[in-house]
């Protein structure tokens, strides 16, 4: 309408200028009429593409920096994505850590940032945790140089690979269930250990016994330092898991030495980075091999103490499992190990740990950051914005689980339907290593039924977060021989 006024009142009334004005004073008038005229079209079409962006998904922002943060983290978390998707929906919108998020609870949206459009979100993390893991590291990469990577790491941890790891990690299990007997222990932080042992068996096979003790000294301090804040300054906890980073970035540049050395492959994790024909850097093997032991270890002892809560809880499931176990138990010769073929013979002892995984839900959301805007079912996902998919909430969604709460590992004897079920993620930065940490779980889960038992120490309603939810204390447990 502006222009049609505008251009209404030039035509109308420019005759009469042309009339009044010499020839010069005409051209400028005119030139200044076209430049009027083309500035109100680009101010009105631009409104115009403004106003066609779709809406922002509903939702609050909280407080200006902090937005809801306190909020999320002031109470079990899980309260806050359900209180937020009861409101808004499915899709909704908010702001925590510093950053504006779209938070998303559907296994069709989860599948669109996930799979479908993964190339539109890349994953984000602090800028403090790429320092600390290393920024060559497989997490915080998309692209080419994330896929050259996940093949080196499937390569290595693919059934065909880890098969022959039975017997070892069945060592480790043992050793550790020794070690327990008699003594109240922390299950969680007993998990780590267990877990950790596997990890460096996993990247540096039989090798790892001989840097075990001082790559767990450097990943204690590393760990310790991951979630504080990132002030470089002596003294404080992030300087020392600074310090512990730069010390493990040494001892693993003296390993590769010695494995150039001898010139022997190797079925591992470290022998598959550098068997690779195009060569990774050296600093490349140490972020990845770094990220990799980080990953693989907290999450799993998180899950294994799950299972023991969940199983002394629930006394018929436990009878169930060690039925199973002591079937494979009773055909093996006195002090013959578990094989391959054995752990998949376990059906029982599967379904309880993709409950627990469900039902727990360890991972409860991942982070990822929109490239460009982007549209989702009639609602503007801006660049740069943090989009989450929460886990937890498909998890325990009524419309997909019957009866969520309860721990029924029955439920899974059918198969969830796609994009309901991701324990591990989904698309192509779920997690490389999931066979690997079944493995290590069933076969300790073999060994704890058959030859002993255990009981909660305590109260065990309690759950704690930080990062992981846990049972509250890491789950306190008393473990004695049958």
């Amino acid at each position: 309408k502006l222009v049609e006024v505008t251009s209404s009142l030039l035509f109308n009334y420019f005759p009469f200028f042309i009339i009044k004005m010499d020839s010069s004073a005409l051209f400028f008038t005119f030139s200044a009429a076209i430049i009027i005229l083309y500035f109100l079209r680009c101010l009105i079409s631009q409104r115009h593409r403004v106003s066609s962006k779709p809406p922002l998904p509903p939702g609050t922002m909280g407080w200006p920096y902090v937005g809801e943060t306190f909020q999320l983290y002031s109470r079990d978390p899980n309260v806050f994505f359900a209180s937020k998707q009861k409101r808004y929906g499915s899709v909704f919108k908010t702001h925590v850590l510093g950053c504006p998020c779209v938070m998303i609870s559907s296994p069709e949206a989860a599948k669109f940032v996930l799979v479908t459009k993964s190339h539109l979100f890349k994953p984000t993390f602090p800028a403090s945790k790429e320092r600390m893991l290393g920024k060559q590291a497989i997490f915080f990469h998309q692209g080419d140089y994330h896929t050259k990577l996940r093949k080196l790491v499937l390569r290595a941890f693919m059934p065909e690979s880890i098969r022959d790891m039975v017997p070892d990690i069945e060592s480790i299990a043992q050793d550790s269930l020794r070690s327990w007997v008699g003594t109240k222990i922390n299950t969680y932080q007993e998990m780590k250990t267990y877990t950790f042992n596997v990890a460096l068996l996993s990247i540096f096979g039989k090798d790892e016994v001989l840097y075990r003790e001082d790559l767990k000294r450097c990943y204690y301090i590393l760990e310790k330092g991951y979630n504080s804040m990132p002030v470089n300054l002596p003294g404080t906890l992030f300087h020392k898991a600074m310090k512990a980073r730069k010390e493990l970035s040494q001892i693993l540049a003296r390993i590769l030495s010695e494995r150039r050395d001898e010139r022997s492959s190797h079925n591992d994790l470290l022998g598959s980075f550098m068997g690779d024909k195009e060569e990774l850097t050296d600093e490349q093997i140490a972020d990845n091999i770094i990220g990799v032991i980080f990953a693989a270890r907290d999450t799993t002892a998180s899950v294994m103490t799950w299972i023991l809560k969940y199983l002394a809880e629930n006394p018929n499931v436990l009878e169930a499992v060690t039925e199973e176990q002591m079937v494979i138990s009773k055909s093996k010769e006195e002090g013959e190990s578990l094989t391959w073929g054995d752990t998949k013979k376990m059906p029982v002892t599967s379904r309880v740990i993709q409950e627990t995984l469900r039902v727990a839900s360890i991972l409860s959301f991942t982070f990822r950051e929109a490239v460009e805007d982007v549209e989702y079912e009639g609602y503007l996902i801006p660049k740069g914005w943090k989009v989450l998919p929460l886990f937890r909430n498909i998890h325990h969604s009524a419309d997909i689980f019957s009866n969520p709460g309860k721990f029924d590992p029955s439920r899974f004897e059918v198969a969830p339907k796609p994009n309901t079920f991701m324990p591990f993620g989904n698309g192509t930065h779920s997690c490389p290593g999931n066979e690997l940490a079944k493995l290590e779980i069933s076969i300790m889960i073999h060994h704890l039924t058959t030859k002993y038992r255990w009981s909660i120490v305590g109260a065990s309603d309690g759950i704690q977060y930080g990062p992981f939810a846990l049972p509250q204390n890491g789950l306190p447990i008393m473990l004695a021989r049958k």
